[in-house]
């Protein structure tokens, strides 16, 4: 029986039987069950086998109902039906009892699914391996960053890999850990705690080797990284070398300060979990001395907080901040609501530039209305202690967070190789490095082309997640000598949460490019809860980031 047989058998027979709890509330007849039998052999396809993981599969398959739901039922079918989806109240209540159906279907087809490859391991043994490459000579390939992009690249080549000990993996990065940065601005809103979002690598990653140190240089004559050996007592020894055969750049990106040197001395940056736990403590101690201070003119600049940059990550941090401040002011009886000013400074006409105009415009209307003021078309050109300057006129105040650029690594400055304007390494259509063989760039250090539209990827983690798989691909087929993979990705969308249970959303449509679906609210929140618990990767974190998302909605 071969491993993808046996998988799609396991797929069709799970979701034939968890179909049950959507023939019951989607009222859909047969296609009910023929769409829970669809997503069953996918579900199944895509999954890594893992013995008795029963909690695990349960919870991810629940997590995965939410963003079925909407994409199914709440979008998909009414526009098959020539109707235009409706996100109102009443409309909400009547999609309530699908919602049900969905999370109970997933949670049904993670439970039976696991079910059935236990079964089926004790009556028919192990999955057949995939056959490795057939490779003569030992190959070592060393990945750069532990990102989204870095991290599972090294996935991907695992997987490949598992049976073939000829090819040696190591990944280098200066933490030991995963951060699932789009949540990162619910840790400094105190929503979520962080090991919530701190994933080890060490525990994902079982056949590579990891190596917590800081890369001083690359040798690319001799192909060596060279470590600086200056991350902590049980970091990489100083001057370590680590060969490679393959070398790949995903060491992400820094906060840029536009050259602004008092920027970077008094400004946070938002880029670490470190920078998240730092900033919620700031506001904090900031409430506590505005509770002492009996001025004013100083009270006020103690509750000002400014965050510079109109992005995602401004817009999600501001909204963030703006919940937090004013939740734990029932804790200081001497402030007041009208004291408190969350300020968002942006040098463009409007905020998130990367979502439809109608959404930006939803995202700063809901925004202001809960307090959180906006300072556009202006930039942020110096900062002293206690005043931020504007190219018209300043503000006062204890806290400016930057979010209004990145740059790529400073390693990469070093490196004789070709890059952007950015200073981000070019790379041809298979995330080659041109002219260099062995060396590949992919995330946020990468100029990316797509190749099949010609226009540069973002910089975004669905971009990130998708070259890395193209790039593991890649690197087996110049091993193996067959033809490499043009990378092309069409994005499925963005979300942006904005406050307490209210964000926005735009879907592509797809085989329409020109086409996306808009929709803001609860609904959006939903789907965008449902989406990131669902890639939360461990039970104990979706458990805990659900329930801690429980209780601020109780709040």
């Amino acid at each position: 029986m071969s491993r993808s047989f046996r998988r799609r058998s396991i797929g069709l027979l799970g979701g034939a039987i968890a179909s049950t709890a959507l023939t019951a509330t989607l009222h859909y007849g047969l296609w009910s069950l023929l769409l829970g039998i669809a997503i069953g052999v996918a579900y199944s396809g895509a999954l890594r086998p893992t013995r008795r993981a029963y909690a695990d599969n349960l919870m991810a398959g629940g997590s995965l109902g939410v963003p079925l739901w909407g994409l199914i039922s709440v979008i998909a079918v009414p526009l098959l039906s020539g109707q235009m989806p409706e996100w109102s109240a009443e409309q909400m209540r009547q999609h309530f009892p699908a919602l049900v159906g969905w999370v109970v279907y997933g949670a049904f087809l993670g439970i039976i699914s696991q079910a059935l490859q236990d079964s089926a391991e004790y009556f028919f043994g192990p999955e057949p391996a995939p056959k490795a490459p057939a490779v003569s000579l030992s190959k070592r390939i060393v990945i750069l960053g532990g990102g989204f992009a870095g991290m599972h690249a090294a996935e991907c080549l695992e997987e490949k890999l598992r049976r073939d000990s000829s090819i040696s993996l190591t990944l280098v990065n200066e933490t030991n850990a995963l951060l699932f940065t789009p949540m990162l601005a619910e840790v400094a809103g105190s929503s979520l705690e962080p090991s919530h979002i701190s994933t080890p690598l060490r525990s994902t990653l079982r056949r590579t080797e990891f190596i917590r140190g800081v890369v001083g240089e690359v040798d690319l004559e001799k192909r060596l990284v060279i470590l600086r050996g200056d991350a902590g007592a049980d970091g990489a020894p100083a001057g370590r070398q680590v060969p490679y055969d393959h070398l790949v750049f995903a060491l992400g990106s820094i906060s840029n300060y536009l050259g602004m040197t008092n920027l970077e001395k008094f400004a946070f940056n938002f880029k670490s979990l470190l920078d998240a736990i730092r900033i919620r403590n700031h506001v904090i101690e900031m409430f506590e001395r505005a509770d002492l201070e009996s001025d004013p003119a100083r009270r006020s600049s103690l509750l000002t907080f400014v965050v510079a940059g109109g992005g995602f990550a401004g817009v999600e941090l501001a909204g963030a901040l703006n919940d937090f401040a004013h939740g734990i002011l029932a804790d200081y009886s001497r402030l007041h609501p009208h004291e408190l000013n969350i300020m968002l400074v942006h040098s463009r006409d409007r905020v998130l530039p990367e979502l439809s105009e109608s959404l930006a415009r939803y995202a700063q209307e809901k925004m202001q209305l809960r307090g959180v003021s906006f300072r556009l078309n202006t930039r942020i050109v110096d900062a002293q202690p206690g005043v931020v300057r504007l190219s018209e006129g300043e503000i006062h105040t204890e806290t400016l967070v930057w979010t209004a650029g990145t740059a790529p690594s400073p390693l990469l400055k070093s490196l004789r190789l070709e890059k952007d304007k950015r200073g981000a390494l070019l790379v041809d259509s298979t995330l080659a490095v041109p002219g260099r063989p062995g060396l590949w760039a992919i995330g946020d250090c990468a100029a990316v082309t797509d190749a099949a539209t010609g226009h540069p990827c973002p910089p975004t983690a669905q971009f990130a997640l998708r070259e890395a798989e193209v790039l593991a691909s890649n690197i087996l087929a110049q091993l193996d000598g067959r033809p490499a993979r043009r990378f092309h990705f069409d994005s499925l969308g963005a979300l942006c949460v904005v406050g307490h249970q209210t964000a926005c959303a735009e879907l592509s449509v797809p085989f329409a490019r020109s086409r996306s679906l808009r929709f803001s609210g609860l609904f959006a929140w939903l789907l965008w809860r449902g989406i990131y618990l669902a890639k939360l990767p461990g039970l104990e974190r979706k458990i805990r980031a659900l329930f801690s998302a429980r209780h601020r909605s109780d709040d």
